[in-house]
């Protein structure tokens, strides 16, 4: 097992020992699980964690929401869980994202631990302390700072996801990428292109400590988001009003890291345009992504999206703010633009769409 640069931040295989330092202080123990992870993931677990009250909640972003909170709120009122209390969360970003909003909000505040069991959750979700739910369907409107007493990583969990899972969580490994270097930005593509996604372990555990380490060193950095922080953004403008747009019309909606891969591609054109981003970084980042993830009809939804956007936590003064890129690996933050640059690089999209179509 190894730490990585964070104290709390715990990565490899997980024994009793670990749990007993992490556990044995508290009062009651509570987990927090989905159905997803009551059946694969907390069989492995729950001879660590004794004794435990499970809490149950269904899995998805659609459950991210107020009435959810007030189950798990409802469920440690009932044990009577007290301010000495801790709540484990086990699952993906959703559930860590809520059960820390729960868990900071619960009494003014209980203590709480992420063992993420998803990609997009170890390499993003449970790192950094931002806690939160969606409302009326807009992302992560309401919620708090408050850091985890730890995080347990571990990568045998990962084995259960299926293909859109794993690319979710790649989406947020390509924006670290992105605003990190252009070696780890190669890194990546390279994994994908030669030898297919995450085939070899040895890879995916470099990898994915390599992205920690990008979103830790920032948030250290900027720990409530008031400067450098807003870098980690990059893609999602663009990418929450998409992920929104799609969860109010789709039936089979897009995941969080789909949303954000088109975020990536349109905010790319954005930073050609305000920022000088090269051509061919644009053309790079555009091929790449759309190599990947699936396409997606955002023209004829404009207008919503823009005012999807108008709602996104960073805009100052009624600006829509973005993160940008001057060049793979070097972002800048704070920037505004017009709405008909930001509906341009809907139209860029859907061209390269369509003529990857034709072809």
């Amino acid at each position: 097992m190894q730490n990585s640069k964070a104290d709390n931040i715990i990565i490899g295989n997980l024994n009793q020992e670990t749990f007993d330092v992490l556990l044995n202080k508290y009062s009651g123990i509570f987990v927090l699980l989905d159905e997803n992870t009551l059946q694969h993931c907390w069989p492995i677990l729950k001879p660590f964690i004794k004794p435990a009250h499970p809490i149950q909640i269904a899995s998805g972003e659609i459950h991210k929401n107020m009435e959810t909170c007030q189950h798990i709120w409802q469920e440690l009122m009932k044990e009577h869980a007290d301010r000495n209390s801790v709540l484990v969360n086990i699952g993906g970003g959703v559930l860590c994202d809520m059960g820390a909003f729960a868990a900071s909000t619960y009494k003014r505040g209980i203590d709480y631990i992420n063992i993420p069991t998803t990609l997009l959750a170890q390499v993003d979700a449970s790192i950094g302390g931002k806690t939160g739910i969606n409302f009326q369907l807009l992302k992560n409107q309401i919620g708090t700072f408050c850091n985890p007493t730890a995080i347990l990583i571990n990568h045998h969990f990962l084995q259960t996801l299926n293909e859109k899972e794993w690319l979710c969580g790649y989406a947020e490994m390509l924006k670290h990428a992105l605003i990190d270097s252009r070696e780890y930005w190669k890194a990546l593509t390279f994994l994908q292109g030669k030898r297919g996604l995450f085939s070899q372990a040895i890879d995916l555990e470099k990898l994915i400590f390599q992205s920690i380490q990008v979103k830790e060193e920032i948030v250290k950095q900027d720990p409530h988001e008031n400067g450098i922080r807003k870098i980690l953004n990059f893609g999602h403008t663009i990418g929450h009003a998409i992920e929104t747009l799609s969860l109010e019309k789709d039936k089979d909606s897009l995941t969080h890291g789909e949303a954000i891969a088109i975020g990536m591609i349109c905010e790319s054109y954005l930073s050609k345009e305000i920022c000088g981003l090269s051509q061919i970084d644009l053309d790079s980042i555009t091929q790449f992504i759309l190599s990947v993830y699936p396409p997606y009809k955002v023209l004829g939804f404009e207008d919503k999206l823009l005012h999807l956007m108008t709602h996104d936590k960073k805009n100052v003064n009624k600006a829509i703010n973005f993160t940008l890129l001057k060049e793979i690996g070097k972002p800048l933050f704070n920037q505004t633009c017009s709405l008909d640059i930001i509906k341009k690089s809907f139209e860029y999209y859907y061209a390269v769409v369509e003529k990857i179509n034709n072809k």
